[in-house]
């Protein structure tokens, strides 16, 4: 299902295909965490911009509106009118950072419901269900997001415990898939490589998952407390290790420097709240850099927001007209500038193809890796 077109160094051009569609990689999947892109974006929006792939949220949906009526409802591309590629991540990052308290045992995590407190015991098996029902194309494995630091002792349990979690998601996946009723049958299954930032436990926990020949494989557990740099140390450890006829996806990363040089260490896939959380707070990536756009400089500024952007608020407004609609605390100015972020991010990943693909990526890098980074 996943063909490796080419290649330059580490970075790599391919292709995914799912029941909704061909996935042109690198890719960064635009996240509507609640089956909704923050800042009042459609489906038809995500179309216009040139969106490949939707992430939901399995938690999120899960407890609103709740993923057995999602089901009855026809599936999650039915509910949000979305025709492309859907991700759904496993809930297991959200347990993490939403649950104050939580207990993980052998069968999974027991926690409090952010919404109303009720209990809940998520289950890999859970998981799995409940991504079957919203009938996403790729379901992620049900793992352990550790925060780092952590000793090391409980990292190495805490992979092992991952693993075995991964053979549960794996066989009660099969079982769902081969279901009658089942939203999508042909839904894909990616394992999650964990360890924090120990290169051994990394290397262990993704010769382990390797060997179950997924459909894909991703790498969780960063942007969680580590330094840009080992972030980046860990990403070329594990990919020596990762099987290079499946896709990579480096969970919930991130800037646009950070996929740049997660691409040239052969990463496929990304997702980040990033640009649709910094543009609401008026901060939108320019190919010169990242602007505040309520800067008293662009009050009377009457270039596009992007300048040579081609997106569709760049195409009929300003800079002086979106920061008015900030500092008037119009809603529009937050539809505009997460339309504008986003519709960069698939920018950006177009290039990064087109680049690979006429062997030009490593100009394109160090043209990119410092400007796209600064803030003017």
């Amino acid at each position: 299902m996943f063909r490796l077109l080419k290649t330059e160094g580490k970075a790599r051009r391919g292709e995914l295909e799912t029941p909704h569609g061909l996935i042109q990689t690198p890719v960064f999947m635009n996240v509507g965490t609640q089956a909704a892109i923050k800042g009042g974006l459609s489906a038809e929006d995500l179309e216009r911009i040139g969106t490949q792939v939707e992430l939901s949220n399995t938690y999120h949906l899960h407890v609103r509106p709740g993923d057995e009526a999602i089901r009855r409802l026809g599936g999650l591309h039915r509910f949000m009118t979305w025709n492309g590629p859907i991700l759904t991540d496993s809930g297991g990052f959200q347990i993490f950072s939403l649950a104050k308290l939580r207990k993980i045992t052998e069968e999974g995590v027991a926690f409090h419901c952010h919404l109303d407190g009720h209990h809940i015991l998520m289950r890999p098996e859970d998981s799995m269900r409940i991504q079957s029902n919203l009938g996403s194309d790729i379901a992620m494995a049900f793992d352990e997001c550790v925060k780092i630091p952590s000793p090391y002792e409980y990292c190495a349990a805490s992979c092992d415990r991952t693993y075995r979690w991964l053979l549960c998601c794996k066989t009660e996946h099969d079982v769902l898939n081969s279901r009658e009723g089942t939203v999508n049958p042909g839904q894909l299954l990616f394992g999650i490589n964990q360890g924090a930032v120990f290169p051994d436990l990394r290397i262990e926990h993704m010769k382990k998952i390797a060997d179950l020949e997924l459909d894909g494989y991703a790498i969780g557990g960063l942007a969680v407390g580590e330094t840009t740099q080992e972030m980046y140390d860990t990403i070329e450890v594990v990919e020596e290790y990762m099987p290079k006829d499946r896709p990579r996806y480096l969970m919930g990363v991130g800037t646009p420097a950070n996929i740049l040089e997660a691409v040239a260490r052969g990463v496929d896939f990304f997702d980040c709240v990033m640009p649709a959380r910094n543009g609401r707070h008026g901060h939108l990536f320019t190919w010169e850099g990242i602007i505040n756009i309520k800067n008293e400089r662009y009050a009377f500024d009457e270039t596009p927001i992007g300048g040579e952007c081609g997106c569709p608020a760049c195409s009929r407004f300003t800079r002086a007209y979106l920061r008015h609609l900030f500092k008037a605390e119009e809603t529009l100015g937050l539809r505009l500038a997460v339309m504008h972020n986003l519709f960069f991010y698939n920018e950006l990943m177009s290039r990064i193809r087109g680049a690979i693909e006429s062997g030009t990526f490593n100009e394109f890098y160090l043209a990119n890796r410092e400007k796209l980074g600064r803030r003017i």
